[in-house]
């Protein structure tokens, strides 16, 4: 399997877009990574947005994000609420430095632009925060995803296919 040893953060919080979550982590793991959840309070159950609940494995503080290969960022209405955390913008921030992939769909992109890391990117997202990403400094396209180097993002779950295998492929090359 094409990700056995990878392993991957997938933040979580209440409120995330079930499919945004789920589709990608089960993608990568038939692929043999490992994906952990991540949230405020490890072993903790958040819903989903629309009431699918995901439990996390470990908390924010839990982990090194040096021990992972890539971060998921999955969008719902849950962006709002990690990107007010300091050690969620620190692991993003982490994994932009080491230039490892980084996967965000829809409303995900608030966590990147929180980060501070999208001035002079190439992204998408749902249109509702368009005018945020291009205001953080990133040229936002209407595609269904747009990778820039370790960055790959989507804008809804429809685009969930070509996203999730954009992110496999990039986290295999790594």
């Amino acid at each position: 399997m094409r990700l056995e040893n990878k392993k991957v953060i997938a933040l979580v919080s209440k409120d995330f877009e079930d499919l945004e979550l789920w589709y990608p982590l089960l993608r990568l793991q038939e692929e043999g990574a490992v994906v952990h959840l991540i949230g405020e309070e490890a072993g903790k159950e958040y819903p989903g947005k629309y009431g699918v609940p995901a439990t996390s494995d470990y908390a924010f503080g839990d982990i090194n994000p040096a021990d992972y290969d890539g971060i998921l960022v999955p969008g719902g209405w849950s962006p709002d609420k990690l990107r007010r955390y300091d050690k969620v913008i620190e692991m993003v921030q982490h994994m932009n430095e080491q230039r490892k992939p980084i996967g965000q769909i829809c409303h995900a992109g608030w966590v990147l632009i929180s980060a501070d890391i999208l001035q002079g990117r190439k992204v998408t997202s749902t249109p509702g925060i368009k005018d945020d990403m291009i205001n953080a400094g990133a040229t936002w396209y209407d595609e269904a995803v747009v990778k820039d180097e370790h960055i790959v993002s989507a804008r809804r779950p429809p685009d969930l296919p070509p996203y999730a295998k954009a992110f496999a492929d990039l986290l295999a090359e790594k």
